[in-house]
């Protein structure tokens, strides 16, 4: 009944393909010419993957550069044995200084304050500390404004701790590359770079790219693309489904651990949202809820597979399981399900397969929404 590539403690996992995402890193890989680089976003533990492991495939299938969005996801790289250079997605606490220096982490900078703190630190410990410059070209969330990155420059380049490896912006809409909004973000980061080198600055190394970005706008490749979402296996959107195709990655299984046939008019779960109908209806527990992921909002509204076929998942989604139903119909006969009988929450079953877009679509949300919450307490088998 349990194979090898499960977890001997509970009937629930997540199930990683090494495979998959090493044919997915290559792919932008090959987007990228002999003197750019790929830098692999390994945020939130890899959108739920698991941050270690991935790490590991990335590395060996072309990685550069990874990046992160908190201190602590950087030391844990590090921690795991990663060497390569790790960009920090944003500016943290000045207290986190010393951990930066420690793990040899690159921060963000956005603000004199951070900077000078940083140099001041860095020169203390005969070291030089690295960063990349954030520019904001309209998303509005971190960055120097792009009108006033030489005088950031200038108010900060004169501390000999300091030393500018990289300068960045991050796009609102790379999934539009033709629309107004997203070709007036690449002027302004053009721009703004061409000012630097102009009044003598080195951005060091340029990037702008995102997952859809770096499939749908190579002009603005620069010296680095930093992809995130399709490594993973998952489109950011239906364009670049049709230029770059890419495997997924992650697939959640659960074995049933309860069975019962509940009596006609009987509910199901709590609240009864759920009535058994006239039809024999045998009525199964997994061992996975919205605790591990599965969002509440999908009660009565999914399917999982079971082999190879689709059944609906009936009443509430609790904590830490949830009821599916194996019903006759004059079509297909009843196929009893037993305890210990896989089914596939995300991932294919035959010719059958349920998608992160598919669940996504009907939460009303995103596949990477979704993917990090899977991986939030499932343990990951990687085979």
């Amino acid at each position: 009944m349990q194979t090898l590539h499960e977890p001997s403690t509970r009937w629930a996992w997540a199930e990683i393909d090494t495979g998959a995402l090493r044919r997915n890193t290559r792919a932008f890989k090959s987007l990228v010419g002999p003197r750019q680089r790929l830098c692999c976003v390994v945020k939130a533990d890899a959108y739920g993957h698991g941050v270690a492991n991935c790490a590991k495939v990335m590395h060996a299938a072309g990685a550069d550069m990874f990046a992160v969005a908190t201190v602590l996801e950087g030391v844990a790289l590090r921690e795991a044995g990663q060497k390569l250079p790790i960009l920090l997605l944003s500016e943290p606490p000045q207290g986190a200084i010393d951990t930066l220096l420690e793990y040899d982490i690159m921060p963000s900078v956005y603000s004199p304050e951070f900077a000078w703190a940083y140099g001041e630190r860095a020169a203390a410990l005969g070291r030089v500390g690295k960063y990349h410059m954030a520019i904001n070209t309209g998303m509005n969330r971190i960055g120097v404004h792009c009108t006033e990155v030489v005088d950031f420059r200038r108010g900060v380049d004169f501390h000999a701790g300091l030393e500018c490896d990289g300068t960045f912006t991050h796009f609102a809409t790379a999934d539009d590359p033709d629309g107004w909004d997203h070709q007036l973000q690449c002027k302004r980061f053009t721009e703004a770079i061409s000012a630097l080198r102009e009044a003598g600055f080195d951005p060091g190394i340029v990037h702008c790219d995102n997952t859809p970005g770096s499939v749908l706008n190579p002009a603005m490749h620069f010296d680095m693309i930093r992809a995130g979402i399709g490594l993973y296996g998952l489109q950011p959107c239906e364009r670049t489904a049709s230029v770059l195709p890419l495997e997924p990655v992650m697939s959640i299984r659960a074995r049933v651990t309860h069975t019962c046939y509940p009596a006609m008019g009987e509910g199901v779960g709590y609240g009864f949202t759920y009535r058994v109908p006239r039809t024999r209806v045998e009525v199964c527990t997994l061992p996975i809820g919205y605790a591990d992921g599965l969002p509440r909002v999908l009660s009565n509204r999914m399917d999982v597979l079971f082999r190879g076929e689709r059944i609906r998942q009936v009443g509430n989604i609790c904590m830490d399981q949830c009821m599916v139903a194996v019903s006759e119909t004059s079509l297909r006969p009843t196929q009893e399900a037993e305890v210990g009988d896989l089914m596939t929450i995300v991932g294919r079953d035959g010719d059958a397969q349920i998608t992160l877009d598919e669940l996504a679509r009907a939460c009303g949300t995103i596949n990477y929404e979704l993917a990090c919450g899977f991986g939030m307490r499932l343990e990951k088998i990687y085979v």
